[in-house]
């Protein structure tokens, strides 16, 4: 709980007339104070917790049986009591501010074994190891047991609590056990269920980031009146810039069409918006409504797509509709574009958006069409794909250009078809992590120097959302 203060710091308190204060018992008077001590406690600041989830900068294994081999490229972590194998992690925890302080730090490994003698974490003070360099024989020396796991079944996370060594910054972990047989636990580099440090943090809340932010969605304005809802997010919000993931303007894309039903409510914010074309846009032929409506900010006529900065991330606009272009395949004038424009690209961070989705399960599922964009995003390192086209919410875990999992290096997607055209529904898909097809809203999404942060705001009377944060690699 935060600090206390008087009423007359919160800005408001009770003035007496004189005839009141002469009337008023002593009695009265002291249940008065009573109730102004308690409404201070009340209305003081809570204390804000938060729970943020850490992957490991370094996982690798060392074994005394071949002590100068290096395993730090294996899928697994092998922990072994003879011949000895232990285990090795190394994290960076983001280091508290605003008066927060770590209250708890969980640290779970994905186990592929059964053991009734589990195993056991230990602090390593050395924080400079390499995971493809370390071994046995150059191991960091191993201090005190953190925490004993107990027995645990195979195919599960099993948790220790690591608190007493965690309070921001690097900080490493061995994991070792007593007995044989050998246990493996997934390492980052098998993709699913990697290393997780759980970190809880309370004290206060953070400062507010002067970071930039976008507002996201596509699928926008048609004679109905949602796309008003979603606009009023946006005169809200104020983002710093307005991305659109096509199919701005229903049924054809028209300027008519333009200027009736998108200018009205999303054009309040015209001249901070990087549009993409959907597909309606292209029932008027060349798009023309479109590059007539945003002009210069949408591309060259014959490409529709170009790239821009925002902060310190490096955005890429596509154009999925692929036979106007030239196609979307490996060799073609886009992908060849996107790849020099990623090459030349400085920024640590980058994400890119189009209409048609890699990705989906809604009312449309996956397009190999758009494979050889998200590899050569992919081979760039880039975090976040944007799209829209079904007309729904959804977040997916980060992937490889096939569609597996894939934590260390994989992106993001985020389907925001949500602008206010109509609702399709979801299938079941497993590798989503989020979703909802009923309501309209927008994402925001913070651009920080080295991570993001999204949410997903709904329009008014509705209640889902969904946020979170990554790391850039």
């Amino acid at each position: 709980m935060g600090s206390w203060k008087t009423p007359l710091e919160y800005g408001h308190t009770h003035r007496m007339r004189p005839q009141e204060r002469r009337s008023a018992p002593k009695s009265a008077c002291a249940l008065l104070a009573a109730l102004a001590a308690l409404a201070v406690l009340l209305a003081s600041d809570p204390a804000q917790a938060a729970v943020q989830t850490v992957g490991p900068l370094a996982d690798s294994y060392v074994k005394a049986d071949q002590s100068t081999k290096n395993f730090g490229s294996r899928t697994t972590i092998r922990v072994d009591g003879s011949p000895v194998a232990n285990g090795y992690l190394r994290f960076d925890v983001p280091v508290p501010t605003g008066g927060e302080s770590v209250t708890k730090a969980t640290l779970k490994l994905w186990t592929n074994d059964s053991s009734g003698s589990g195993m056991t974490v230990h602090r390593v003070s050395d924080v400079s190891w390499g995971e493809r360099t370390i071994t046995y024989r150059n191991a960091p020396a191993i201090g005190t047991q953190l925490a004993a796991s107990g027995s645990y079944s195979s195919g599960a996370y099993v948790p220790l609590d690591v608190t007493p060594a965690v309070s921001g910054g690097p900080v490493s972990f061995a994991v070792k056990r007593s007995s044989s047989p050998a246990n493996a636990y997934n390492s980052r580099e098998a993709g699913a269920n990697p290393p997780e440090l759980v970190v809880e943090t309370t004290g206060g809340p953070p400062p507010p980031s002067s970071d930039p932010f976008i507002a996201v969605a596509g699928d926008i304005a048609g004679s109905g009146a949602e796309d008003e809802a979603t606009a009023k997010l946006l005169d809200t919000l104020a983002p710093t810039n307005v991305l659109t993931t096509g199919d701005n303007a229903y049924e054809s894309g028209t300027l008519a069409e333009f200027n009736s039903y998108y200018d009205p409510t999303w054009g309040r914010h015209k001249a901070k918006t990087y549009p993409t074309a959907g597909n309606h846009e292209y029932h008027t032929s060349g798009a023309t409504g479109y590059f007539d409506y945003f002009g210069a900010a949408a591309g060259e006529r014959t490409r529709g797509y170009y790239s821009f900065n925002v902060g310190t991330w490096h955005f890429v606009a596509l154009n999925s509709n692929c036979s106007e272009v030239g196609g979307c395949g490996a060799g073609s004038p886009q992908e060849q574009w996107l790849r020099a424009d990623l090459t030349a690209n400085v920024a640590r961070c980058t994400a890119a958006y189009w209409h048609h989705p890699r990705f989906s399960g809604g009312n449309y599922s996956d397009s190999s069409t758009y494979q050889p964009l998200w590899q050569a995003l992919y081979d760039a390192d880039a975090e976040i794909v944007l799209n829209g086209h079904d007309h729904n919410y959804q977040r997916y875990r980060p992937m490889d250009p096939a569609g597996n999992a894939d934590a260390l290096r994989g992106i993001r997607e985020f389907v925001v078809g949500t602008g206010g055209r109509s609702h399709y529904a979801l299938q079941t898909d497993t590798r989503r992590e989020a979703g909802n097809g009923d309501t309209y809203g927008v994402l925001k999404l913070g651009l920080h120097p080295d991570s993001y942060d999204w949410e997903f705001k709904p329009e008014a009377g509705k209640t889902f959302t969904d946020s979170g944060s990554g790391a850039c690699h």
